[in-house]
């Protein structure tokens, strides 16, 4: 099966209210296209990566009461698990399709993604696109665009990894739901493997 692209219906499963009802079209509408992506463009990653890559679906088992605001596939370096680690995304909230590079607070790798913000700051604020964005919070579907940014913004970000447990960085693209492109699966993952290659070295400095 080839990977179709994402519908009206997919972003609208994050309107179902309730935690179950929305967990049941999630589970039977959404995360099988989820899966297919994880599959389809892991030798992608891998390749760029120089290692496995691993994707690992979110499955959003802690919840009890809040249904879901998002939901992704991630890709990771180890089989376990990614949130430990830098790892890629591709998700949609309600709004929109993220496309993702991050280092969330379960990763100690936030302190070695800090220094090289410090000291690559400037080179930063040059190689990555403009229309590419930044957040310090992966629950929120909001962020800054990367031309409202200064090289200052990202040492404060640094500063923000290196003191507040909490902290974590992303950054990449997002696709609002009324893309045409995001209903072209073949222009989709295009897409996509253009930001993780454009990702790759903020990716690789994390380590």
């Amino acid at each position: 099966m080839t990977f179709q692209g994402f519908t009206s219906q997919d972003f609208d499963v994050f309107t179902v209210p309730g935690l179950e009802a929305r967990m049941e079209v999630l589970i039977s509408e959404l995360r099988p296209k989820l899966t297919e992506l994880g599959t389809t463009l892991t030798p992608y990653l891998s390749a760029i990566c120089g290692e496995e890559m691993y994707p690992h679906v979110a499955k959003h088992a802690r919840r009890t009461v809040n249904p879901p605001h998002d939901s992704w596939v991630a890709w990771g370096n180890s089989k376990r698990g990614y949130k430990a680690l830098p790892h890629f995304q591709v998700g949609l909230f309600s709004s929109h399709v993220f496309i993702i590079m991050a280092v969330i607070y379960e990763s100690s790798n936030k302190l070695i993604l800090a220094k090289y913000l410090k000291k690559h700051a400037d080179e930063l604020k040059k190689n990555i696109p403009d229309y590419f964005y930044w957040s310090m919070d992966h629950m929120d579907a909001g962020g800054t665009l990367h031309k409202d940014l200064s090289s200052t913004n990202f040492k404060e970000y640094a500063e923000k990894l290196q003191s507040v447990k909490k902290s974590e960085l992303l950054c990449g693209l997002r696709i609002e739901r009324e893309d045409p492109i995001l209903k072209d699966g073949t222009q989709l993952l295009e897409r996509i493997e253009q930001t993780f290659e454009t990702l790759l070295p903020l990716y690789k400095a994390s380590f």
